[in-house]
């Protein structure tokens, strides 16, 4: 999992990783149980100058790849939407496949995020179609 904290959301995904029960590094010397791939987590405000950044460092991750969108500014822009240098929602540029809601979304939520995207592919569902427990798809903030 890579995540790139852009913003306040950052800290929430810091703070849902240090939660018990949150995914842990895989060991490096055991084969994974399930070949989920990289998980890119964008959390926060993405602002058109550091757009291309984000989009480099998705082009960089090994497929299989996938995308987790943590909190309202990187679903939709949150409340900087209608600013000039703000991207209006990750996913009009990568393919997201959970969206977190929230502004800041709860540790718990993030966790949330992570395990619908863990059930999204053991249960081989078609990408884009899972969302955040409590949640309902396009529901952002």
């Amino acid at each position: 999992m890579l995540d790139l904290g852009l913003a306040c959301c950052g800290v929430e995904v810091m703070a849902a990783l240090h939660e018990e029960g949150a995914p842990t590094e895989p060991d490096a010397t055991e084969p994974p149980d399930l070949p989920i791939g990289w998980v890119l987590v964008v959390s926060g405000t993405v602002t058109d100058v550091m757009l291309p950044a984000v989009l480099a460092t998705y082009a960089e991750l090994p497929e299989p790849r996938y995308v987790l969108s943590v909190g309202a500014c990187s679903n939709t822009g949150g409340p900087y939407w209608d600013s000039y240098s703000v991207t209006k929602g990750i996913d009009q540029l990568l393919p997201v496949h959970v969206a977190v809601p929230g502004c800041p979304p709860r540790p718990d939520a993030v966790l949330g995020g992570l395990r619908a995207l863990h059930r999204m592919l053991t249960e081989g569902a078609t990408p884009g179609t899972a969302s955040a427990p409590g949640t309902s798809e396009g529901d952002t903030a």
